[in-house]
C-alpha cells in the first residue's frame, strides 16, 4: 500500500444527499484512505486484469487487509468498533471502482468469515478468523452446485457423511468465486445420517479437491469462478463448523452479506454514473460538450434518482442490522431494488456515450456487464421478490 495518512473527508459528489457524512470520524478516516488508494493502486489497472480475466496481484488483497476490510465485523478481527453502515459504504466504494474488487470483499469478510463468524465454535473462530483477516489464507464459499441454486436448502446434493472423527465429501459445486485461488473454501453438504446441511473448511490441497477456473465469463471477469468437484475429501471433525448444523445457519451467513451486495450494486451505478459525467463534459457534439444537451441531462438526473434512492434505502436496511432488528425480507427488498436500478443506471450511462460506451477504456462497458453478475448472484431478483412476497401475504410461492 502507497496511503497512510487519511486525505480529509470529501463527499462523492454522487452522494447527492450527503448522507455519507453521518458516519462516524475514525470511519470516514478509513473510508478516505481506502478512497485514495483504490485510485492510485487498483483503478489503473482494472481494465487490463478485467480484460484477461486475470485475477488481482496478491498486493492488492495485501492492501485490503492491510486497510483493515478483512474481518470488520468479527470481535476477534475487527481493527476499530464499526457499524453495519461503514461496511455498505466500503462496500460502495469498492463496487464504484470494480465490481470484482468489491465481490473479493464480500466473499472474504462477508460470506467466508462470515461462515465461520456464525457457525464457528470460539476455539474455531479464534484460530481461523485471523488467518483470513490478514489475508495468509484466502477463502471461498462452497454452496451453489451443478443443479442447485436458488433452491440451495432442499437440493443440495454435495454430501458429508462422518467416520469416527473424519469427514468424507462427495459432491460437486458450481460458480464459485475465488475457487481457484482460495487456500480453503467453506464447502455446504447434507450430513448422510441426519439430512441436515452442515459447512466444513475444506484445504484446497486435500487429495480429492480439484477446481477448475471457468472460462469464457463476460461479467466479473477479475472473479476467478470454479466448477469445484470433491471425490472422497476427508475433512477431520474439527474443521466441522461446529454451530452449524442445518440450512438455518446457512442463510443466517447470507443474511449478513445480502444487505452488502446491495451496497456494492450501488457503487457499481456509480463508477458507471461518474464515467458517463466525465464524459459528457469533454465529448463535443454540435458545437459543445454533450453534457450541455437536455437528453443527456435527462439521462444524469434519472441515474443520480436511482442512485440516490438506493443509498437511502441501503442505509436504512444496515442501519437495521446495526439495531438488531433485520429481518430477511429487508435485506431482500434492498437487494432486488438496487440491482434492478442498476440495471437501468448502466444503461443509461452506456446509451449516454453513444458507440463509444462499448469500449473498456471509457470505463462504463466493465460496470454494464457486472452489472448482469450482480443483479443474480446472492438470490435473483425473482427469488428476493418471493422472499418479500411472503412476508407480505404470509404465503409461501416459491413453487
Amino acid at each position: 500500500m502507497t496511503v497512510t495518512a487519511a486525505p480529509t473527508f470529501t463527499a462523492l459528489p454522487s452522494d447527492f444527499y450527503g448522507m455519507e457524512a453521518a458516519l462516524e470520524d475514525r470511519e470516514k478516516d478509513v473510508l478516505m484512505r481506502l478512497r485514495s488508494w483504490i485510485e492510485s493502486d487498483v483503478k489503473p489497472i482494472v481494465n487490463d486484469h478485467w480484460a484477461r480475466a486475470e485475477f488481482f496481484p496478491m498486493s492488492v488483497v495485501k492492501g485490503l487487509a492491510d486497510l483493515g476490510l478483512f474481518g470488520m465485523p468479527w470481535e476477534e478481527t475487527r481493527p476499530f468498533e464499526n457499524s453495519a453502515v461503514f461496511r455498505g459504504w466500503v462496500a460502495l466504494e469498492l463496487g464504484r471502482v470494480d465490481a470484482s474488487l468489491a465481490t473479493l470483499v464480500g466473499m472474504q469478510n462477508g460470506l467466508v468469515m462470515g461462515a465461520i463468524g456464525v457457525g464457528g465454535s470460539p476455539e474455531q473462530r479464534a484460530e481461523w478468523l485471523p488467518k483470513f483477516a490478514t489475508a495468509e489464507y484466502l477463502g471461498a464459499f462452497g454452496l451453489t452446485e451443478p443443479l442447485s441454486g436458488s433452491d440451495s436448502a432442499q437440493g443440495l446434493r454435495t454430501t458429508a457423511t462422518r467416520e469416527g472423527d473424519t469427514w468424507t465429501i462427495n459432491g460437486a459445486k458450481r460458480w464459485i468465486g475465488n475457487g481457484t485461488v482460495s487456500t480453503h473454501t467453506i464447502i455446504w453438504a447434507k450430513d448422510t445420517a441426519d439430512g441436515q446441511v452442515k459447512g466444513f473448511i475444506v484445504d484446497t490441497t486435500d487429495p480429492g479437491y480439484r477446481a477448475t477456473k471457468i472460462e469464457n465469463k463476460q461479467a466479473l471477469r477479475i472473479v476467478q469462478n470454479a466448477d469445484i468437484v470433491l471425490t472422497d475429501v476427508r475433512v477431520a471433525e474439527k474443521n466441522r463448523l461446529q454451530n452449524a448444523n442445518s440450512f438455518r445457519e446457512t442463510a443466517a451467513v447470507l443474511r449478513l452479506t445480502r444487505a452488502e451486495v446491495a451496497w456494492a450494486a450501488v457503487g457499481n451505478s456509480i463508477g458507471a454514473y461518474e464515467a458517463a459525467v466525465k464524459y459528457g463534459s469533454e465529448r463535443v457534439q454540435f458545437g459543445k460538450t454533450i453534457d450541455g444537451h437536455q437528453l443527456i441531462q435527462e439521462h444524469y438526473a434519472k441515474m443520480l434518482g436511482n442512485i440516490t434512492a438506493s443509498i437511502a434505502m441501503c442505509a436504512r436496511v444496515s442501519a437495521m442490522l446495526d439495531e438488531g432488528t433485520q429481518r430477511d425480507e429487508h435485506a431482500a427488498l434492498a437487494k432486488e431494488f438496487t440491482t434492478s436500478r442498476m440495471r437501468e443506471t448502466v444503461a443509461w450511462a452506456r446509451e449516454s456515450m453513444g458507440g463509444n460506451g462499448i469500449v473498456l477504456d471509457n470505463d462504463v462497458i466493465r460496470h454494464f456487464a457486472d452489472a448482469e453478475a450482480m443483479f443474480s448472484y446472492e438470490g435473483t431478483r425473482e427469488m428476493n421478490t418471493l422472499i418479500v412476497g411472503r412476508a407480505i401475504t404470509g404465503k409461501a410461492a416459491f413453487v
